[in-house]
């Protein structure tokens, strides 16, 4: 075990445990969007940031990517702290500005939109973060999507934007998509999602269009089960 202090409060947290996971632990709230539990960290909405002391030096990191360490002095509300987080919502929501969970946390920070950035209108409500890239890749394993372009014009979505062969409609992506920025639309028996139609397979037993049929075809094939014994929803097994 690994022995810290976190505001003040004395905490112990296995070895190899991430800073964000031990801070919560200690239940001690911290703002974060793209860290998962279902996929690798990126670090990248930056909002999990935490002042730590070791010996005498302190310094801001990233608490979802730094690992525990014994008698560290961790700070997650000091006026540094505070300072970037805010910094960072700023910038979030001027990329951002529709996206409602965006606003929703700037007012539980007591951040306002700033009118030294100005607010983009064609990045609809992604962060870059990564996450459903991420869980495509890591969890699913078809890497159907990816961020393509460079700069201010960097995206995720689909090569060149056109429909993907080996997108299956499981639905992964919106799972994780911690803004709502990825749109799927399910009707009856049809899923629509980055450009594709699925169809959507019934259950044998309730009837009910539970899942893609590719989505049960790449199981069946990943897997070695016959697709016949994958057409039943979770709720009827």
């Amino acid at each position: 075990m690994v022995n810290m202090i976190i505001d003040g409060k004395d905490v112990s947290a296995k070895k190899d445990t991430m800073l964000l996971e031990a801070i919560r632990g200690a239940g001690i709230a911290v703002p974060t969007l793209c860290a998962h539990e279902s996929i690798s960290r990126s670090g990248a909405c930056r909002l999990c940031v935490v002042e730590i002391k070791k010996g005498n030096r302190t310094r801001i990191v990233t608490s979802c990517l730094y690992g525990v360490e014994d008698g560290l002095i961790v700070n997650t509300q000091s006026p540094r702290v505070q300072n970037v987080r805010r910094l960072v919502m700023e910038l979030l929501l001027a990329r951002c500005p529709e996206s409602d969970v965006l606003r929703k946390m700037a007012r539980e920070m007591g951040v306002e939109p700033q009118a030294r950035y100005a607010a983009d209108q064609d990045k609809g409500k992604c962060i870059l973060c990564r996450s459903c890239v991420r869980v495509c890749e890591e969890v699913v394993g078809v890497s159907a999507i990816g961020l393509f372009s460079r700069g201010s014009y960097k995206e995720v979505g689909t090569p060149y934007h056109e429909k993907s062969d080996v997108c299956i409609g499981c639905g992964a992506c919106v799972y994780v998509c911690p803004t709502g920025h990825i749109e799927m639309l399910s009707t009856g028996d049809k899923r629509k999602i980055w450009g594709r139609t699925f169809k959507m397979q019934t259950c044998d037993k309730c009837g009910k269009h539970f899942a893609p049929v590719d989505q049960l075809k790449f199981i069946s094939k990943k897997t070695g089960v016959p697709f016949k014994n994958l057409t039943t929803c979770t709720e009827c097994r």
